[in-house]
């Protein structure tokens, strides 16, 4: 389907149809928002980093209202177990049969809240489904829908009773974003909103638009020595020394792998579109280094 089919909107109209309707929710986080978009567009998944009350919850539940999709938010706890997730086999004693229920990552908006706060299997589960979008159940395969975006939540302070993700999984998110506190005019503007009356969220996008939005991204156009650029930004991490980073070999626990490279070139992708542009720029993808390399 083209975005031609889908709507008759373009798609810089579009997706400022789509941030204007949440931005009349949320409050500030201009960045963590296109952090989000960025993720949307480019097919990623987002790990967000920020104490709780910075409208992380809010964003993606008033996003998948706005594209008029289908949000669901699993809090991770200890006692969770792969089967509150991704669904399980039933027993039906009058019929004899056995019938698949699904679980709650069959959706195309996921907030996955403190997802360390869940041991390792049930880690491993979500991160499976985001990776292969699709869940197999008792030998049978049931692809997740389409769209399909996850963000995961951690808590910086609490680290009592948590599981921290292995690098190995963090590096199945597209980006790790800090969220950070408004500031003292965004702060006034939020309680005036929560004080005064309830704002209705317009649904100014479908699903098919937004994966029609999606296929228009992939036209996004990158020119090869923008792609070298990304090669030797990711190599960096691995071996400062030899590009004349002496200094900064310290900081670095291990480097990037070659999924690195592919987010900082989808990315950069999503981010010139977001700007309005049918071709990335290197400063588009300088701007995501931090979140994606992080």
């Amino acid at each position: 389907m083209t975005l031609h089919d889908a709507t008759s909107s373009d798609p810089a109209q579009l997706m400022e149809q789509i941030l204007y309707e949440v931005k009349r929710v949320v409050v500030g986080q201009d960045r963590f928002l296109e952090r989000v978009m960025v993720a949307m567009l480019a097919q990623g998944h987002l790990l967000v980093e920020g104490v709780p009350g910075l409208a992380k919850t809010l964003t993606i539940k008033t996003l998948a209202s706005a594209v008029q999709g289908d949000f669901k938010r699993i809090q991770f706890t200890p006692d969770l177990v792969p089967a509150d997730l991704i669904g399980t086999r039933i027993y039906n004693q009058k019929t004899g049969d056995f019938s698949t229920s699904l679980g709650p990552v069959f959706t195309n908006l996921l907030l996955a809240d403190e997802i360390n706060r869940a041991p390792a299997k049930v880690q491993s589960a979500l991160l499976e489904v985001m990776q292969e979008r699709q869940v197999t159940i008792a030998g049978f395969s049931h692809p997740v829908p389409t769209p399909f975006l996850v963000m995961a939540t951690q808590n910086p302070i609490e680290t009592e009773g948590t599981y921290p993700l292995p690098e190995a999984q963090v590096d199945r998110f597209m980006m790790k974003v800090l969220a950070d506190y408004p500031t003292d005019e965004e702060e006034f503007v939020i309680v005036q909103r929560v004080i005064g009356p309830p704002v209705t969220v317009l649904p100014v996008a479908t699903i098919a638009q937004l994966a029609a939005l999606q296929a228009e991204c992939r036209r996004v156009y990158v020119d090869p020595s923008l792609v070298q650029y990304a090669v030797r930004l990711v190599s960096s991490t691995r071996q400062p020394d030899r590009h004349g980073l002496q200094g900064l070999a310290r900081f670095i626990t291990f480097g990037a792998s070659p999924r690195a490279t592919i987010n900082l070139t989808e990315g950069a992708r999503a981010l010139a579109m977001l700007r309005g542009r049918s071709y990335a720029l290197p400063e588009d993808m300088a701007d995501l280094v931090p979140d994606v390399l992080r």
